[in-house]
């Protein structure tokens, strides 16, 4: 039975109807939930090359860490106030992609299931801006659930 609810979320409105739906599952089987978001640093480490005489790259990453810690707040008061019971994982920033970082935590918490919003991308704009939950349907080894914006 589903039990420990991993969701996935980024300050996209997917992302908002992915943990909706993650409370709602938690509550209807009595779950507990992780609440998760990971720090993508990787636009930052692979461009970086030159702009830190620029930009003040450490600073950014400060601002980064403050945002996904505000999110992962504001997440947790609201899977609180809908009577949820949640905590939360703010994932480290590594070289891997997004949706490993997800997978190995998802794991290392035993999940059950993974929630995760979905853009659904095609095409061009999919092959520039990449998918993590496509990536996450390849390599995650708990179960997944999709969920669209539309």
């Amino acid at each position: 039975m589903t039990k420990r609810i991993f969701v996935a979320i980024d300050d996209s409105a997917t992302s908002q109807k992915a943990l909706d739906e993650a409370i709602r599952i938690g509550k209807a089987l009595g779950g507990i939930l992780c609440i998760a978001t990971a720090t993508d640093e990787g636009p930052l480490t692979q461009h970086g090359m030159g702009l830190g005489s620029y930009i003040d790259i450490d600073k950014i990453k400060t601002e980064m860490r403050q945002s996904n810690t505000a999110l992962l707040n504001q997440a947790i008061a609201t899977a609180s106030a809908a009577g949820c019971t949640a905590e939360q994982l703010l994932i480290e920033p590594s070289q891997r992609r997004v949706a490993e970082m997800i997978a190995d935590a998802a794991a290392q918490w035993n999940a059950d299931l993974i929630v995760v919003g979905t853009h659904g991308r095609r095409g061009v704009e999919r092959m520039l801006v990449g998918s993590v939950a496509e990536n996450l349907v390849r390599i995650a080894t708990t179960s997944l659930m999709l969920v669209r914006d539309k």
